[in-house]
């Protein structure tokens, strides 16, 4: 029996901030365990909360870049449960007045466009982390405790794990554009927690709801989903009931297993923080950061088209990140043939950061001096084969295509050498000679590779080309060569 399905997914994006959201602790990841602590994170008492106006202001970002209606005046609110990772007792979120609601994310797969709508965004402090040790137990590092998260709740208008797959990477990529947070799932910068329910065809009823927790990718997100959707089926199919219970997703086996009961909202025994006054967001605050908002990545990727008269395809992938996409604009200001610098950059350049694990903005090439490699090639001082060569020597050495060129040569340009080349490979290849002659003319292709063998690759394509034609087809005067 073929089930519907409803997704409603809850995403916790770590923001880029210096300091916690209520002390000045540092948010630096990969610190010894415990040494990113103060009295106010850890919940001692007599401690004062003091707000983060940059955690603020990042929200704002997120909240105007996905059409949410931002609320005034907002209240933070105490989240109660008893954790080992909590030391206060409580959490500091917001409840009946949120940061922002009311907002659309718009995504587009296999051709159809799909809007989510936003429910709500709210502001709060992290947990620490709970480390399982099999020799020790479990050992707990706060220093998480305190790190500014932006909530964002969707309404359960996603219908598959493709789906939600799709509309996670979207919303990654606009917080990472933004530059709110870094997006980073394997370091716990971007959390999700999907909630699925299914429902038989023409029943008006959702059957009961399952939470995942514990995934850490994309491609995660999906298994998960898939996996908790079958084991739903099989309950309903089987006349099971099924439980309100949040599942743990283990990576490596690929099964979700009982957490705990799924909590309401009442479990949380929500009541107004009395240790922060209300947050009071006016209209030049927004209009202020509103003006300060980049261009999106939907926006950038048509523009992409239209300017530079790229393919959809790699404007969609030039615009992946900011970075990359600033890199690509910063090399067309310089080098003006649009069509190589996308196809460059998306193969070479994309290519040797994921053989060497870097970032766009580790690269040591910049965007004059990848202009500079392509100048190389327009005015033939270098094949594009040689480029690609010269590129990892960039690379690796840090020093500019022409002076890598200076030291190794360029492209054969001198047509004299060329022929006398030509003449060579011509003579010791006599029987092919005869063969294209008598209408063989896939052999053009052996000629021109028996060339650039002897030249080591460096003679110039286009004029090998041209006289090896004119050689073979019997015009050696057009070509320069006097007969003997």
């Amino acid at each position: 029996m073929d089930f519907e399905v409803m997704i409603g997914v809850e995403v916790h994006a770590q923001l880029l901030t210096k300091t916690k959201i209520f002390c000045g602790c540092s948010t630096n990841f990969g610190r010894n365990p415990n040494t990113q602590v103060c009295p106010i994170c850890l919940g001692m008492p007599g401690v004062l909360p003091v707000l983060n106006q940059e955690a603020v202001e990042l929200a704002i970002r997120a909240a105007l870049a996905l059409h949410c209606k931002i609320l005034r005046r907002e209240r933070f609110a105490r989240k109660g449960y008893f954790y080992p990772d909590l030391p206060k007792g409580y959490q500091i979120s917001q409840y009946e007045e949120p940061f922002a609601a009311e907002g659309i994310l718009s995504f587009e797969r296999n051709g159809n466009c799909k809007t989510i709508r936003i429910k709500r965004m709210n502001l709060e402090e992290d947990a620490g982390k709970l480390i399982h040790e099999e020799d020790r137990g479990s050992l707990v590092d706060f220093n998480r405790c305190g790190v500014p998260l932006l909530e964002i709740a969707t309404e359960p208008d996603l219908t598959s794990p493709k789906d939600t797959h799709t509309f996670l990477a979207e919303l990654r990529q606009i917080l990472q554009y933004l530059e709110v947070s870094s997006g980073d799932m394997e370091k716990g910068h971007l959390r999700c927690e999907p909630n699925i329910s299914l429902k038989k065809p023409g029943q008006s009823e959702w059957g009961t709801r399952t939470e995942l927790k514990n995934l850490n990718s994309l491609k995660g997100v999906e298994k998960g989903l898939l996996f908790e959707i079958r084991r739903q089926k099989r309950l309903l199919e089987s006349g099971q009931p099924i439980r309100q219970e949040t599942l743990l997703w283990d990576e490596k086996r690929e099964i979700a297993l009982p957490m705990r009961v799924k909590e309401e909202a009442g479990d949380y025994r929500y009541f107004p923080e009395p240790d922060l006054v209300p947050l009071v967001i006016d209209e030049e605050w927004i209009e202020r950061v509103k003006r300060s908002l980049p261009e999106l990545p939907d926006d950038r990727k048509k523009r992409f088209v239209e300017t530079y008269k790229i393919r959809e395809q790699d404007a969609q992938t030039l615009t992946l990140t900011r970075r990359l996409a600033d890199y690509f604009e910063e090399v067309v200001k310089i080098h003006s043939d649009f069509t190589l610098a996308a196809n460059w950059i998306i193969t070479e350049v994309l290519g040797i950061l994921h053989e060497k694990n870097l970032s766009i903005g580790d690269l040591s090439v910049t965007p004059a001096r990848l202009a500079g490699l392509f100048h190389l090639i327009q005015d033939e001082t270098i094949s594009k084969k040689m480029a690609k060569e010269i590129f990892v020597k960039m690379v690796e050495s840090g020093k500019q295509a022409d002076e890598i060129v200076r030291v190794q040569g360029g492209q054969i340009r001198d047509e004299a050498e060329v022929e006398r080349i030509i003449e060579e490979v011509l003579k010791g290849n006599s029987e092919e000679k005869v063969r294209y002659q008598s209408g063989e003319v896939k052999l053009m292709g052996y000629f021109i590779g028996q060339v650039m063998k002897r030249t080591d690759g460096k003679a110039n394509p286009r004029m090998v080309n041209e006289i090896l034609r004119k050689m073979l087809e019997g015009n050696p005067q057009k070509s320069g060569v006097q007969k003997k």
